[in-house]
């Protein structure tokens, strides 16, 4: 009963990082396969998982192809009720969807402006004002998810899916040593140092750039340890 999840660079795709991190974290069977986006075999590495087109993909162990991270967490969250992706209380449960959902239609200028790279620290970017509009509204929701956190240092307490999909936004916050609260930046600590990420991101390190993608004309430090 195994999955195949199709990924795209590890150190930039932050979509990616949200369908491994499902899977990962909840001891879910997976093949991984990745996709060239930087190397322009992108349509042809996708091709058996038609008409999927964008990363992360999956094809079932019964073959049917979910795209979308918001279809693959439901969909395995189904196929795993035991394993507990969504949380149990019910207003918990339901205010984590609300703010995947969000996460997944919103922040523009968070993901525009703020490309996840996971390679080093931008010292001194310059945040825009709609960068800081987006990181005060992404405060607000993990400040209401706190309203309904049982014991544990993720946002309803014990891991869930609403972790998976804000990692990559924990990501953004330190690779550009972003402005926000310490209660924010003790979160995006407790994210990029755990287990599954670290291993993520090692494996994304195995692979070099040349020119890096994403050079934001500002010093750069080296990522936190």
């Amino acid at each position: 009963m195994t999955y195949d999840l199709y990924i795209g660079d590890r150190t930039f795709s932050s979509w990616s990082l949200r369908g491994w991190l499902m899977m990962e974290k909840f001891n879910i069977p997976h093949r991984t396969h990745l996709v060239g986006l930087y190397s322009g075999t992108m349509a042809d590495d996708l091709a058996p998982l038609a008409p999927a087109r964008l990363v992360p993909a999956m094809r079932t162990p019964e073959g049917t192809v979910v795209g979308e991270s918001m279809a693959m967490a439901e969909t395995l969250a189904e196929a795993f009720p035991d394993r507990g992706m969504w949380p149990t209380d019910a207003g918990a449960r339901a205010t984590a969807r609300w703010i995947c959902a969000e996460m997944a239609s919103g922040f523009s200028a968070l993901r525009g402006e703020c490309p996840m790279q996971l390679q080093h620290i931008n010292v001194g970017f310059p945040a825009s004002d709609a960068v800081r509009a987006d990181l005060a509204r992404i405060e607000t929701l993990w400040t209401h998810a706190a309203a309904f956190k049982s014991d544990g240092p993720w946002l309803f307490g014990a891991h869930s899916l609403a972790d998976t999909f804000y990692a990559p936004v924990c990501a953004r916050i330190i690779g550009y040593d972003l402005p926000v609260s310490d209660a924010a930046r003790a979160y995006c600590a407790t994210t990029i140092n755990d287990r599954a990420f670290k291993a993520w991101r090692a494996e994304g390190q195995k692979i070099t750039y040349d020119p890096f993608p994403y050079d934001m004309g500002v010093p750069t430090a080296d990522w936190p340890t």
